[in-house]
């Protein structure tokens, strides 16, 4: 009988230590990605060289607009539809679509629950030896 309640509070002990450790793990999802998949996401400024390169026939105007992160790692970027991932630790972020030349990989800046800032520098078409610092900024709709 002995043996009996020993195995049973023996038993009682690991199944509480293990609801105990599953209550408390996370999702396994970090604070960044939650932060850019719970959100959809509106343009604030999109700079070339710092300046404004979103308006009409500018190259940053297809960019203009929302973006929404998804958390199976697809999205829309303004007019772009693709994949989106993390990389570096989360401190980059990558974009590649059908519609672009080549993927776009960022270096994240801010990310919270209100504010998304990434900055990259891309091939310029027109002097190659001169990269575009291009700076892309978003309010949290």
């Amino acid at each position: 009988m002995k043996n009996n309640f020993r195995k049973i509070l023996l038993i009682s002990i690991i199944i509480s230590v293990f609801a105990a450790i599953t209550s408390c793990q996370k999702d396994g999802a970090s604070d960044r990605f939650k932060n850019l998949t719970d959100n959809i996401w509106l343009s604030d400024s999109l700079l070339v060289n710092g300046q404004d390169a979103s308006g009409g026939g500018q190259i940053l105007e297809p960019f203009r607009g929302e973006a929404i992160f998804k958390k199976d790692g697809t999205g829309t970027f303004g007019n772009f539809a693709g994949t989106w991932r993390f990389a570096q630790n989360e401190t980059e972020l990558v974009i590649e679509s059908p519609g672009l030349p080549l993927p776009l990989s960022t270096r994240i800046h801010e990310l919270t629950a209100k504010s998304l800032k990434v900055s990259t520098s891309f091939p310029n078409p027109e002097n190659l030896a001169s990269p575009l610092q291009i700076r892309l900024t978003f309010k949290a709709k």
